[in-house]
């Protein structure tokens, strides 16, 4: 007997890539039932090989429902996750709107699979902004064996963070500017083609982004409260995949090749760092990739116990819908859930 799986916000990039990623993984599903909004009543979407259609998510009976995929934004999620909590189906919310909850587990199975047992106060399970995902996949295996005092980590973040929105912006600006249109800014604050914009999210009173902040507070609860980060965080005319240049300091020596040798057998990093022209990644060729890809590994001079690092990863995946699934894989395989519908 398998599991009831919804998928809420099922319409949109990340809740696609959700139902792809699904399929591709075969995870143990009977039913899966996407969810959006009325106005997206009937519309089609694959599973695999199956086409389902979208159902209306202010209709929907999560009672005889086991997880439940959201990726509808944050004021959904604050609307409808606790309600779906409550009928006794397991959250896993990709907005930012429990992060920062104490009685919510912020996961990446890589980092802190242990703290997944904390779900059962609320029935949510929060994953992590799509750049400290890949992060904290990074930093997680170097923490452990040398101990991380300071990260100071900018990122290159590609417009799908922003959403269809964002992507529709690059791709309809970059054609005005071949035929010598006028551009006009409308997602983004400024114009995103051929430019970067260092401004993702709000800006708050000390003169961080809100974007940034959640990276410094994600990573201190998932990782290690006692480490201290520093973010700036830049848009990127670039589709998809997020790339991020990483400074660390550490309390304990360690070289560029120990950190290599570390990464190279560490859950969900692949190290792909050649010193010659085209031996690293970029996020071009992530884009689609479940990995995060860690190259430019190299000692700072300029801090005891330094390293240099660039980190890439597919945003839509491991920042995103495939976090999202490996979380609902750890909860089955650790036997925290079992479906309704065996349980009657």
């Amino acid at each position: 007997m398998g599991f009831k799986i919804a998928i809420v916000g099922a319409t949109g990039n990340v809740g696609r890539e959700m139902l792809d990623i699904l399929a591709e993984r075969g995870f143990p599903a009977d039913t899966v039932v996407p969810l959006a909004s009325r106005r997206s009543i009937g519309r089609e979407v694959s599973f695999g090989d199956k086409t389902l259609k979208v159902k209306a998510l202010d209709d929907y009976d999560f009672s005889d429902t086991d997880i439940a995929l959201m990726s509808a934004g944050g004021e959904t999620s604050k609307l409808w996750s606790p309600k779906i909590g409550k009928q006794g189906c397991v959250v896993i919310d990709n907005s930012s709107a429990f992060r920062y909850d104490a009685d919510v587990p912020l996961i990446v199975p890589e980092v802190n699979a242990d703290a997944v047992t904390g779900f059962t106060k609320k029935n949510i399970i929060a994953n992590p902004n799509c750049s400290t995902a890949q992060l904290v996949v990074a930093l997680k295996p170097l923490h452990d064996h040398a101990k991380i005092k300071r990260v100071v980590v900018s990122t290159y973040q590609s417009v799908s963070g922003a959403g269809k929105d964002g992507m529709d912006e690059l791709f309809d600006q970059t054609k005005a500017i071949y035929v010598s249109d006028p551009v006009e800014p409308k997602k983004f604050t400024k114009r995103i083609a051929f430019n970067v914009i260092p401004h993702i999210d709000v800006f708050m009173e000390d003169g961080y982004t809100k974007e940034e902040w959640k990276v410094v507070a994600e990573t201190k609860k998932m990782l290690d409260k006692s480490i201290k980060v520093t973010c700036t965080a830049v848009r990127v005319p670039v589709f998809i995949g997020h790339s991020e240049a990483v400074n660390i300091e550490f309390e304990n020596p360690i070289t560029a090749d120990e950190a290599r040798s570390i990464l190279r057998e560490a859950p969900g990093c692949l190290v792909i760092d050649k010193r010659e022209n085209g031996g690293y990644m970029t996020p071009h060729e992530c884009a689609g990739e479940d990995a995060t890809y860690i190259s430019r590994i190299r000692e700072d001079s300029t801090v005891e116990n330094g390293l240099n690092m660039w980190v890439v990863s597919d945003n839509l995946r491991k920042g995103a819908a495939l976090n999202t699934v490996q979380i609902a894989e750890l909860l089955v395989n650790r036997g925290l859930i079992k479906p309704k519908a065996q349980a009657a």
